[in-house]
């Protein structure tokens, strides 16, 4: 839910007052508030984590190099926005600061689409992330079983990759490594149905 035009603008008390389980953040002086991800956002959202973070956060396998937080709440200036995923290559952040949010702008996000955080994932806070310089950005799709890759370009989000069902991609910036996206999808889809 967006904020009302003529009211004052949407202050963190405002995530605070939210009743337990809902999600909010700040979004132009707005508040957007969401009930917590259904089980197939965070079973998503959990495999992708566990698949990047092997490789790249603990270096099993992969390059190392990254620190990945889930469901991070990042403050920049008047904006709190809270994505799926976040990483941030070592060199800027070696290790999680001890606070309970982080003004330092992502490498990476991902965010994992629902029938309630679509038009906000994709129109309020994909330009943030890009103003923020945030390098790369993964949309996922649940429902679709999509994977979109955005890269930040001085002119805005380049989409460089769209990748649907059990495709084995490299994505970037993790395409130092085989993914294979039908690992993330419900159990109950089998690896034939994702050709």
């Amino acid at each position: 839910m967006g904020q009302s035009r003529g009211k004052k603008p949407a202050t963190y008390e405002d995530i605070e007052a939210l009743p337990v389980g809902w999600v909010g953040e700040i979004i132009s002086h707005e508040l957007y508030a969401s009930p917590r991800p259904a089980f197939r956002h965070l079973h998503v959202a959990t495999r992708l984590g566990n698949l990047l973070g092997l490789p790249f956060d603990l270096a099993r396998g992969g390059p190392g190099g990254w620190c990945f937080l889930d469901e991070p709440e990042l403050h920049f200036r008047h904006n709190v926005l809270v994505p799926d995923l976040a990483g941030w290559r070592r060199e800027r952040m070696p290790e999680p600061p001890d606070v309970p949010w982080v003004t330092l702008a992502p490498d990476w996000v991902c965010e994992v689409l629902s029938a309630s955080t679509r038009l906000v994932d994709r129109g309020r806070k994909m330009p943030l992330y890009h103003s923020e310089g945030v390098s790369h950005a993964w949309l996922i799709d649940p429902e679709r079983y999509t994977l979109e890759i955005y890269r930040n370009e001085k002119r805005g989000w380049a989409r460089v990759g769209l990748h649907e069902g059990g495709a084995i991609v490299h994505a970037e910036p993790f395409d130092a490594i085989s993914l294979e996206l039908g690992l993330l999808w419900m159990p109950h889809r089998s690896r034939a149905a994702h050709p």
